[in-house]
């Protein structure tokens, strides 16, 4: 039977692997001392810092949207002047005049296409091109064309305007676009539905529509010193119908504009 032998450590040997491994236990505990005393206020005052700049930055971000909102809404107020449309000859009044109600079709959600804006201003010389089409989504002017106005509504200049059928004048207001349409007589034309009851309510009755005509042309400017007149119907130069019916059609607002006192007291939609 084998017996189990176990070396004896001297006296001076034990004493000194004592003291060594007892400087070893102050060390680590002289260290961990250190660390708990020299960085965990660091660490705490680090967590302090990055939950304020959290507290910071959460309203920063949810508000993201609606800073980008208020600089749209803020384009859009100031469109007049972005697109420099007095130097096209349309005023700022007329130009508010007509946000105002496209801004109330707009919110009655009758609107389909409400970035598109047409406005027609009767107040200007026939000579003048005095339609203007709008694109607030691409903050653009997109066509300033030539309009001719119905045959008793005026010669160089309109002055009187009807919704009776058969007056052979033109209508004030806001109006609906529709549809292209072919007809036997004028081709191409647009379809427009009169939006204010007693101003230009009886446009589809009356077949008051867009059209190109010959008579809308600079060339028919130069030969008679202002526009032919239709029967009506607000008529556009021939080259300029496509690209402006593709534009403006289905559910955009037209809006046809004279100083006249009575419509400008009693629209429904500027009042």
């Amino acid at each position: 039977m084998n017996e189990d032998k176990t070396t004896a450590i001297p006296q001076k040997h034990q004493k000194k692997a004592n003291e060594c491994c007892l400087r070893e236990s102050l060390t680590v505990q002289y260290n961990s001392i250190k660390v708990r005393s020299v960085y965990n206020p660091y660490f705490c005052t680090m967590k302090k810092y990055l939950f304020y700049l959290l507290l910071f930055l959460i309203p920063v971000i949810n508000n993201a949207g609606s800073g980008e909102l208020h600089l749209v809404k803020e384009a859009n107020r100031d469109i007049y002047s972005v697109l420099n449309l007095s130097a096209f000859g349309l005023s700022k009044q007329v130009f508010q005049l007509a946000m105002k109600g496209h801004n109330k079709l707009k919110e009655a959600g009758q609107l389909e296409n409400p970035s598109i804006l047409t406005i027609v201003d009767f107040s200007q010389s026939s000579k003048n091109k005095r339609m203007y089409v709008i694109d607030f989504t691409k903050q653009t002017l997109l066509f300033n064309t030539l309009v001719a106005h119905g045959k008793n509504t005026g010669d160089e200049f309109a002055h009187y305007f009807s919704n009776k059928a058969g007056t052979l004048k033109s209508s004030l207001g806001f109006y609906l676009t529709k549809n292209q349409a072919l007809g036997s007589e004028v081709g191409l034309s647009l379809i427009i539905q009169g939006l204010e009851k007693g101003f230009n309510d009886n446009a589809v009755n009356r077949e008051i529509i867009m059209h190109g005509a010959d008579y809308a042309t600079e060339d028919f400017v130069r030969k008679n010193g202002r526009l032919g007149r239709s029967f009506g119907c607000p008529s556009l130069p021939p080259d300029m119908i496509k690209p402006v019916f593709q534009t403006i059609e289905k559910g955009s607002c037209l809006f046809i504009y004279y100083p006249d006192n009575n419509y400008l007291l009693h629209s429904s939609l500027l009042n």
